[in-house]
């Protein structure tokens, strides 16, 4: 039915391996056929729709493989939801995210996705999957996991920070690493060493040292880098994959890239706060501080030369955003007068892919590494390649149509998350979202929002391509 067939002419066609000036044409929701423009080929082509891509860019939908929509965090929640959230990523040309379930201590695997479905579901601007996050291992918890990969929750998450939250001891995360060995799953890691993260949060802190900064102080970079070495080793000696989450410091990506070089299957993944911000923000008076408070946390800038090294060289293969937003008022204020309390997370579901096109004008990476970064490679990472992170045919027409040329002010009185502050209020970046199609569907329409909740699905993964 030509109803729902729509053709995008006359733009510059970007995706990982390729560009090439072409004319897509797309049918029932997916890619049908590219074709160089002008010739009759993609002349012949008849639609109900049209859209004029000359001069833009016309790039896959971002992929965003680490949110926290809704995540209960120290006695509060995140403050976007999945409806807020997904509306955001779309406004940030992502059209696709994998969110974290949370398996709860006491609970099953079972019980906390279940919980994580109910709050997505006929909620989301844009299509939906979930990593599932194991605080308590033990024989049925394995067991279950098996049941997840076959479902296509293909990816699990452990923490070595956290103590008495999430956080897993070796001999947990051994016995996990050896179930994913044999599933077929992709343990994915936050490496810090809580335990002793713990201790000196609690010497700071009887120090009188209360201010944010001293959150990136205790969680000494040697602490991630250490525990970057063990979750490796462990890995290693369960015969498993590794993925590291928010690789933040140097020492870190030299882990990796150790590994890496021993042709070890382990990646790594870094966030824009790591990349554009450092300790300086986390420094800033007034608690200003707090709304810079994450973990791993910001580094001294120094770190962040490293972490475009490590993309460049492919040491990093996937910029997830890690979005897990708290208001300034009412929750990141929880901690004057005690970092230890302030809720960790950052907003930036809508800011990475403009964020990262300003990396590519500032010749930190090629508008092609842009896409592999942002879209090919956590797709592959996580399953869900060919469907998404590229244009081609049989691909969902996931498709961004990108000003490479706008210039925009980032700011949190024009942003779209549920978030009453902005981590990068006031950067001026080169580049903007100027229309985004999910399955053909328009969701941003010449920057207006036209997609509505509902319109995203759950996208059920295959195991981590890189491994096949």
């Amino acid at each position: 039915m030509s109803s729902s067939r729509t053709i995008i002419r006359g733009g510059l066609v970007i995706t990982a391996s390729d560009e090439l000036h072409a004319d897509i044409l797309i049918e029932d929701g997916r890619v049908a056929a590219l074709a160089a423009a002008g010739t009759s080929a993609a002349e012949a082509w008849t639609a109900e729709r049209t859209i004029d891509a000359t001069g833009k860019y016309v790039i896959p939908g971002g992929v965003d493989a680490h949110t926290h929509m809704e995540l209960p965090f120290g006695g509060t929640f995140a403050s976007d939801t999945f409806e807020t959230g997904t509306r955001a990523a779309a406004w940030g040309g992502t059209t696709t995210i994998v969110d974290f379930a949370v398996q709860s201590v006491g609970h099953t695997l079972r019980e906390g996705l279940d919980a994580w479905h109910a709050k997505a579901e006929g909620n989301c601007a844009i299509d939906y999957g979930f990593h599932m996050i194991v605080s308590d291992v033990h024989q049925e918890t394995l067991k279950e996991m098996d049941l997840l990969v076959q479902e296509g929750v293909t990816s699990f998450k452990q923490f070595m920070a956290y103590p008495g939250v999430f956080y897993s001891d070796d001999g947990q995360i051994l016995r996990a690493m050896q179930r994913s060995a044999d599933n077929g799953g992709l343990i994915m890691m936050h490496a810090e060493n809580g335990i002793a993260i713990d201790v000196l949060v609690e010497q700071a802190l009887a120090r009188g040292e209360t201010d944010p900064r001293y959150h990136g102080e205790v969680r000494k970079a040697l602490l991630e880098a250490e525990a970057t070495h063990r979750a490796i080793k462990l890995a290693q000696v369960a015969g498993a994959p590794l993925y590291v989450v928010h690789v933040s410091a140097m020492e870190a990506v030299a882990e990796l890239a150790r590994a890496r070089d021993e042709g070890l299957p382990v990646f790594g993944e870094t966030c824009p706060q790591y990349l554009f911000l450092s300790t300086d923000n986390l420094a800033e008076p007034d608690f200003e501080g707090s709304k810079y408070v994450c973990s791993t946390p910001l580094r001294p800038r120094e770190h962040q030369a490293k972490l475009w090294q490590g993309l460049r060289t492919d040491d990093l293969q996937v910029v997830s955003t890690d979005h897990c937003p708290f208001c300034f008022v009412g929750q990141k204020e929880l901690g004057r007068g005690d970092f230890s309390k302030i809720p960790n997370g950052l907003p930036g579901v809508e800011n990475r892919m403009d964020l990262l096109h300003q990396a590519v004008v500032d010749g930190h990476i090629s508008r092609r590494r842009w896409i592999e970064i942002a879209c090919a490679n956590p797709a592959r990472m996580f399953g869900m390649y060919p469907k998404k992170g590229t244009i081609a045919p049989g691909a969902d027409a996931d498709i961004v149509i990108y000003d490479p040329n706008a210039v925009q002010v980032v700011s949190a009185d024009t942003h779209h998350m549920n978030v009453d502050y902005s981590a990068y209020e006031g950067k001026h970046v080169t580049g903007r979202v100027e229309t985004v199609l999910s399955r053909g569907e328009l969701v941003i329409t010449e920057r207006e929002y036209t997609g509505h909740a509902g319109h995203g699905t759950y996208t059920p993964r295959s195991t981590c391509q890189y491994l096949n």
